[in-house]
């Protein structure tokens, strides 16, 4: 990098952390993370510098990260997580040079990895280490040629949240830390790389790529991904990088983001991250999208060809406020990345497209609420939830989204929209760049709007919502006038009348189909598969949903479909439902096995786990 553009980047950087690091002097946010190795009471990282190789036909990422070390005490150690990395040296910046220092690996922990500490003496300021990461790095995915599209290119990416960037980068992995980084990333010819940082528009397709992220972030916000991809502009601001079948299939279905950050501006104030990109990843990518800062990346899955599922873009966005901006300071308290992200995206839904739109995708959330709580134990309802080690990944359930959204909702019902508007965009001014615990969150809370409004809601409840299982009594419903009218031709459906649905949008099928009575006859199944083409849906969550109700009804002109359909989709939230119902009688968990096998190389290794769970839950057993 040219040392212009490092001394810009370090003005700005010091810029950013000090007002980050003063704001977190007296902060919980420093409190010990249960799922982290880190001491940042001792000694903090908050600005990192990445040098990587990108070795495809190893499947190794190798190279340096080097930290300035921000000391809060006389500790003459720094201590790291890592998961399965290879540490070949460490060394500290001391009189002027780099000199090696001595370091420990700790024992392997399931959950946590391994500690890495470091002797940094007393005055360094600076920190290196040389490492190479694991083939089976929990936080990539390597994915050959062959399992690309155009099968001309390999294809790399990560997915860090909540506690994977340590399996590819030694780092202090707790969202208590905000740091902002630099890297320098060599790739092989014609390969891409782009990374939750600055990402050039026109770039040559040299192998040599650099990136800067100057506003400060916690490390599971650090992502990098690598292979075929072209760039199409949507505006100035906002632009798609994708394989070349996608990238303007995605332009067009995501061309109302420029619009979104307008309404979200409007709503919350400024968005602060420059640029706002989005990155279609292969199928296999396991989330529908992940909020990673300038550069989200998103399941091709939600490419429907009809801007029906531009929601999941209106979330992700959403995150440019709530858990970018604002982060949960453990993940005990995801609910509040996650609850206000979904609330915020629900206000994006309404200001664009109208209270309609936006009052069925609250009430088809809050059924998967439902759904979820059913098969929940009671203490992870709860949104400050207990987690002791055990791996957060286990508690990404509706409950922290749509649990905690409707915990806002309350509050906004309760205090009128322009109160609850004004007290959430304070809340996004006052904590920006800071993470946060619940019980800052409720600090907050009880200065800023219930002791301003007293006798409206009490601390009582507030703590019900927050520290109780399941839903309170007086919690919001949420209902649809279109759905109800989805029911009533539903009805008229079933007793062999005609269904009109020249005017229902995916949201309406969905509650169409996920609300069928399950006695439903088979001759009813393929009547409404013959008039409506169900099984080949092109709609992805349209047909997961009718693929769900096939496996139930032992519907057999759907089996191939499904077949392909799990071969072929690695995202966790349309393949896990489907092996979880396939799971429940011996035939299908057989076929559902073999089917698995096949697909297991192309799915992501957090694909892999939770859908092992279901299907070899004798495994489980055993450990």
């Amino acid at each position: 990098m040219a040392i212009k553009q490092n001394i810009v980047h370090t003005v700005a950087h010091w810029a950013c952390a000090a007002a980050v690091i003063t704001a977190a002097t007296s902060s919980t946010a420093w409190a010990e993370d249960a799922h982290s190795y880190a001491k940042l009471d001792e000694v903090a990282t908050p600005y990192l510098e990445l040098d990587l190789n990108m070795d495809f036909a190893a499947q190794q990422l190798r190279g340096t990260a080097t930290y300035d070390l921000l000391r809060r005490s006389d500790a003459t150690t720094v201590h790291l997580d890592t998961r399965d990395l290879s540490i070949s040296k460490t060394e500290i910046w001391q009189d002027n040079a780099w000199q090696e220092t001595e370091f420990t690996l700790g024992e392997p922990h399931e959950t946590l990895g391994q500690e890495l500490t470091i002797e940094i003496g007393e005055e360094s300021d600076k920190v290196r280490i040389h490492y190479a990461t694991a083939p089976t790095a929990s936080g990539l995915q390597w994915l050959t040629p062959a399992q690309t599209k155009s099968g001309k290119l390999p294809f790399m990416f990560s997915q860090s949240q909540p506690i994977h960037a340590r399996s590819w980068i030694p780092i202090q992995d707790t969202p208590a830390l905000r740091l902002t980084y630099n890297a320098e990333v060599t790739t092989p010819p014609n390969i891409l790389a782009v990374m939750s940082a600055n990402n050039s528009l026109d770039p040559e397709l040299d192998g040599q790529y650099s990136f800067s992220m100057p506003q400060p972030i916690p490390p599971y916000l650090i992502a990098i991904a690598a292979g075929e991809l072209e760039v199409e502009k949507i505006s100035d601001k906002v632009a798609v990088f994708a394989e070349p079948y996608i990238v303007d299939e995605a332009a067009w279905e995501w061309a109302d983001t420029p619009a979104m950050i307008e309404a979200t501006e409007e709503l919350y104030g400024p968005y602060r991250w420059d640029r706002y990109d989005l990155l279609v990843l292969p199928p296999s990518f396991p989330f529908g999208g992940m909020e990673n800062p300038r550069l989200s990346f998103i399941t091709p899955t939600v490419v429907s060809g009809d801007r029906t599922l531009i929601n999941l873009i209106a979330h992700e966005l959403a995150h440019s406020w709530s858990g970018n901006l604002v982060t949960n300071a453990s993940w005990r308290d995801l609910w509040l990345n996650e609850g206000f992200t979904s609330y915020v995206e629900n206000r994006i839904m309404e200001a664009l497209f109208g209270e309609r739109r936006a009052q069925m995708e609250l009430a088809l959330g809050y059924q998967d609420l439902l759904e979820d709580m059913k098969r929940l134990p009671p203490e992870d309802t709860v949104l400050n939830i207990e987690l002791g080690t055990r791996h957060p990944d286990d508690v990404f359930s509706q409950v922290p989204y749509v649990k905690g959204q409707l915990f806002l909702v309350y509050l906004e019902n309760k205090f009128g929209r322009e109160i609850f508007d004004e007290f959430v965009r304070g809340y996004f001014d006052h904590f920006a760049f800071q993470s946060i615990s619940t019980a800052e969150f409720k600090d907050y809370l009880q200065e800023h709007l219930l002791a301003k409004h007293p006798g409206v809601v009490s601390m009582d409840k507030i703590n019900e919502w927050i520290h109780e299982p399941g839903l309170p009594e007086d919690a919001p419903q949420p209902t649809s006038d279109a759905f109800a009218k989805v029911e009533k031709q539903m009805q008229r459906w079933l007793k062999g009348g005609q269904l009109q649905t020249e005017d229902w949008t995916t949201h309406e099928w969905l509650h169409f189909i996920n609300n069928l009575p399950l006695d439903i006859s088979s001759v009813n199944m393929r009547r409404l598969d013959e008039q409506f083409n169900l099984t080949q849906s092109n709609n992805a969550e349209i047909a997961h949903a009718w693929l769900k109700l096939a496996i139930i009804k032992d519907y057999e002109p759907a089996r191939e479909r499904l077949r392909n359909y799990l071969l072929t989709i690695g995202r966790n939230k349309l393949v896990s439902p489907l092996y979880r119902e396939l799971a429940k009688t011996p035939e299908d968990l057989k076929w559902a096995r073999e089917i698995y096998q096949q697909a297991k190389p192309g799915y992501h290794p957090l694909t892999q786990t939770v859908n092992e769970d279901l299907l070899y839950p004798e495994n489980q057993k055993q450990e």
